[in-house]
């Protein structure tokens, strides 16, 4: 009697791992922008918004140290997510060149916005650990003046203006192909299953737009306040 095959079960359970913590990492995105977009409607609002997370409405005293454990485990699941994807990515020029014939050949929305993904997800990778390096270090350096100030005289909005594009766009397209994936979107009927997509697409390219605009407006409010005359007058800080 033949020995039964093993069924490997490594490649199932890291593309769940991969899932799980690109959700993850979603979330966090789309919590972090509308955390920091509080800007828009006031300095005092985002002061608020910044003491919330630095504990002091539990502990009746600011505690940096959870922003850096915060942006440390949010560096931790980053290295996790793309060590993982990495598996899927061409390992060399000429499996990128068969990449880049298939994807020209096949015309494949879908498999284009994977292309996407992959450039948005390199560039997030450099880009976010740079980020969260500065706030696992200078925990304190959030608030309207603070922010602002690292913005402007440290000269990060560059960054962060690239950096909000990559992670947008990588989310927005990650959540697109996990519903499709785990078949939450299914139609079903066959023929329908196109108008699906095409509306999952809608949805997603909307969504996407709707967090770009809030981020670069939130960001621009920013480099506002740091060459605002108040905070050139040494107002950088709440009390």
């Amino acid at each position: 009697m033949s020995e039964k095959r093993r069924i490997n079960k490594m490649p199932a359970r890291l593309d769940f791992l991969q899932s799980l913590t690109g959700v993850i990492l979603a979330l966090f995105i789309s919590g972090h922008i509308l955390f920091e977009s509080s800007i828009l409607i006031s300095k005092d609002a985002m002061y608020t918004m910044t003491l919330f997370f630095e504990g002091y409405f539990f502990f009746g005293e600011k505690h940096p140290s959870i922003i850096s454990f915060l942006a440390s485990s949010v560096l931790i699941i980053i290295i996790i997510h793309a060590a993982i994807a990495l598996r899927k990515f061409p390992s060399s020029y000429a499996q990128y060149k068969i990449f880049r014939r298939h994807m020209k050949s096949l015309n494949h929305h879908d498999t284009s916005l994977w292309a996407v993904q992959v450039i948005t997800g390199f560039f997030m990778f450099f880009l976010a650990s740079i980020h969260l390096y500065t706030m696992i270090t200078m925990p304190s350096s959030i608030g309207p003046y603070a922010s602002s100030e690292r913005i402007i005289s440290e000269v990060m909005w560059p960054l962060y203006f690239l950096l909000l594009f990559a992670v947008v766009i990588h989310a927005g397209i990650g959540i697109y192909r996990l519903i499709l994936k785990w078949g939450l979107f299914e139609a079903s009927k066959q023929k329908y299953m196109k108008q699906r997509r095409t509306l999952l697409r809608t949805i997603m390219y909307f969504v996407i737009t709707i967090y770009l605009v809030i981020g670069v407006a939130s960001l621009i409010r920013y480099m506002n306040i740091g060459l605002s005359d108040d905070f050139e007058k040494g107002e950088r800080y709440h009390p």
